[in-house]
């Protein structure tokens, strides 16, 4: 876990800030979820035998003896949320986003901690494959309003409980001609989640199964169709993508679309967003037989990315030198004065010399310095300095605050 500083936040609050607009355009409202679910939850939706499950959440038990999690993830949250507070008497289509710490304990590696940060969306009421490609087209936008071009869509179909059991069968019976390749996990569970082996970053796992046969080919008519359309609209909408037949999902509960965001920039971890269709899933934790799609981004990935390209922290538009305690205490007032009109203005608190506090000036990039002392005070005049260039211009105190923020703004 790690902690995110000045000078790093900026990025941070610039990938959110960026979050709320895109995706607000595209009708979606914020759903803000608690850190801790019953573990229950987890379990059930995301299944038994998964990695997250099995060995990475953070599980306790309270003083009450109920069994609590940290959330690992915020899909099943929001269905949690979702389902708790009927979210679908008041729209028969539900578009939400959420943004926040996650908690997994995995081996840190480049871009990943045991206290992660994920930007997320779902939407749920709508089976469409329009909707598949306008959540995918939203992604496609945001990646491209933060700057961030290096990444590549990749899409695939899981097919559903109608033709997913067929295409189980035939990958158990492929994987079990290659168990001696697997690595010792994928072994261990390759016939209760052999989709799970396909999502393996094991060097040897993704040798052996380099010719696995690929779910699209056993999709049954209507998944068939229903991923046909999906790349249809996603052509139309002029959003490139590739197809990857063997991209699988790490979490049980997705079925039809699936996508990832790559990169190549980021080592074998190359994911940075992943999502997908998971119809069921509302249904299975008690709710209406509800469809829903969504993704997730991990944000320090993102800013892994950034790299040269983050976002410079805000610097003092203004700073006041005050010499002698009047002078400061009239600098204080106007200081004030200006950061009410929203004017990022600083002052020196310590009694510090003229040249010290030009320095300080200096070093927090500061656009102008105001210089003020007792023969200003008398005057009724000050020096104002443009710290780019240097020139120098006499300002009136009186009306002071409204001269510099006029001056500011201009």
């Amino acid at each position: 876990m790690n902690d995110i500083l000045p000078g790093e936040v900026e990025t941070w609050q610039f990938l959110e800030a960026t979050a709320h607009e895109v995706f607000g355009a595209y009708g979606f409202s914020e759903i803000r979820i608690p850190a801790v679910e019953k573990t229950e939850l987890f379990s059930r939706s995301i299944g038994e035998t998964t990695d997250i499950v099995e060995k990475e959440m953070y599980t306790f038990d309270d003083k009450g003896g109920n069994s609590l999690t940290l959330r690992p993830e915020g899909t099943a949250p929001v269905m949690r949320s979702f389902i708790q507070h009927r979210l679908h008497n008041l729209d028969p289509v539900s578009k939400l986003y959420y943004m926040g710490p996650m908690f997994r304990y995995e081996r840190p590696q480049k871009g990943r901690y045991r206290q992660f940060h994920q930007i997320g969306a779902e939407v749920l009421g709508v089976e469409d494959a329009k909707i598949d490609a306008q959540v995918l087209a939203m992604l496609y936008q945001y990646f491209c309003r933060i700057g961030i071009e290096a990444v590549s869509l990749q899409v695939n179909s899981l097919g559903c409980p109608v033709c997913r059991p067929n295409y189980r069968q035939n990958l158990i019976g492929y994987l079990e001609a290659r168990l001696e390749k697997l690595c010792p996990d994928c072994q261990r569970r390759y016939q209760n989640n052999p989709l799970r082996v396909l999502d393996c970053k094991s060097a040897g796992c993704k040798v052996a199964i380099a010719d696995a046969p690929s779910v699209v080919e056993h999709l049954c008519a209507d998944c068939d169709q229903h991923f046909e359309q999906v790349q249809k609209y996603l052509q139309t909408l002029d959003i490139p993508f590739v197809l990857n037949a063997r991209m699988a999902r790490g979490l049980d509960y997705y079925v039809r679309t699936t996508f990832e965001l790559v990169t190549d920039q980021l080592g074998s971890q190359n994911a940075v967003a992943a999502g997908g269709r998971y119809d069921g899933l509302v249904e299975s934790l008690g709710g209406p037989p509800l469809p829903g799609i969504g993704f997730a981004i991990g944000v320090e990935r993102l800013v892994l990315m950034k790299g040269e390209q983050r976002v410079a922290p805000a610097t003092p538009q203004l700073f006041i030198a005050a010499l002698g305690d009047e002078a400061a205490d009239r600098a204080f007032v106007l200081m004030s004065a200006l950061q009410r009109s929203g004017v990022r203005a600083e002052m020196d608190y310590l009694g510090k010399s003229l040249k010290a506090q030009m320095r300080r000036a200096n070093k927090l990039h500061a656009a102008y310095t105001l210089i003020l002392g007792e023969e200003e005070l008398a005057s009724g005049k000050a020096q104002l300095k443009n710290m780019s260039d240097g020139s120098q211009s006499q300002v009136d105190l009186v009306g002071l605050a409204d001269i510099l923020l006029q001056r500011l703004q201009g």
